[in-house]
């Protein structure tokens, strides 16, 4: 069996097929890569792919059984045709199962609502596509919040508009755990999975990171206009008010759902603690 998974050298992509490696075998893993280059040292077969070029896949997708189609990071309106790409070029191929890496959100009330649209095309597109399937629906990163560490040192606190709401968290070691497994079962076929782990406030987050890194962070709510104002100095106009938008979703109660990680995987998700001290040890 072959599977492709593409944006190789991506974070979670690279996770992935690492994971990959470890279950099936690195010469039975193909990564797939924009710029192949940036993907060499995944010590698998890598070939080119575009989201924005059908044409690119048609190539990269010959003799694959099964492909992971990791949700790209374009704007909302070019996601769901670039993702057509990679179905209508995987069905022409011959592949047999598509996995995709969608997102869990609500799909309308806040800034990061209209990604969230465009996934579920994307993921009606796989249902719709003919062949065998999987779907995830990714919880919040930690990851980015322990890389920030600094800055809240700085900042004098994890600084944002989620108030009292509770978030799923996961991470990508989590993740690529998890899609290998849909993408090696077959018995997993055909069903969306939520996954993530134990639902969190941002007080408790703070005090992981404490009590793991030895630091004093508090937690501040700021209102959804003044954070997303933040973000968008800091980060650029759409960057930034997507992440606004999620933190508004955490408030409102849009990441704290039912986890579907334990039927995906066959055990628990790890616990933020735990997630942390991966975190830990993967940057020693």
């Amino acid at each position: 069996m072959k599977i492709a998974v593409t944006t190789a050298s991506g974070n979670l992509g690279s996770a992935i097929i690492n994971h990959l490696k470890q279950e099936i075998g690195a010469e039975n893993i193909i990564g797939i890569a924009r710029t192949p280059e940036k993907a060499k040292s995944l010590g698998v077969e890598i070939r080119k792919g575009d989201y924005s070029s059908k044409e690119d896949f048609l190539s990269a997708l010959q003799g694959v059984d099964v492909v992971v189609l990791v949700s790209g990071m374009d704007h909302p309106d070019k996601r769901i045709q670039q993702h057509r790409n990679v179905i209508e070029a995987a069905k022409a191929c011959g592949v047999k199962k598509i996995v995709y890496t969608s997102i869990m959100g609500a799909d309308k009330g806040n800034a990061f609502s209209p990604i969230v649209v465009s996934n579920r095309q994307t993921e009606e597109d796989v249902r719709n596509s003919g062949m065998q399937w999987a779907i995830g629906r990714n919880g919040i990163y930690i990851e980015p919040d322990l890389e920030y560490i600094e800055t809240y040192k700085k900042e004098g606190g994890i600084i944002n508009c989620a108030g009292e709401g509770l978030c799923g968290y996961t991470s990508r070691l989590e993740l690529a755990y998890a899609y290998a497994k849909l993408s090696i079962d077959n018995n997993l076929n055909g069903e969306t999975y939520n996954l993530f782990g134990e639902a969190i406030t941002q007080q408790q987050l703070a005090e992981a990171i404490n009590n793991a890194f030895d630091t004093q962070l508090i937690f501040k709510n700021i209102s959804v206009a003044e954070y997303s104002q933040q973000r968008k100095e800091a980060l650029g106009e759409f960057i930034g008010a997507v992440i606004g938008g999620i933190y508004e979703g955490i408030n409102s109660g849009v990441f704290n759902g039912q986890s579907d990680f334990m039927k995906a995987t066959g055990r628990s998700h790890k616990t933020v603690v735990e997630l942390i001290e991966d975190f830990k040890k993967e940057k020693k």
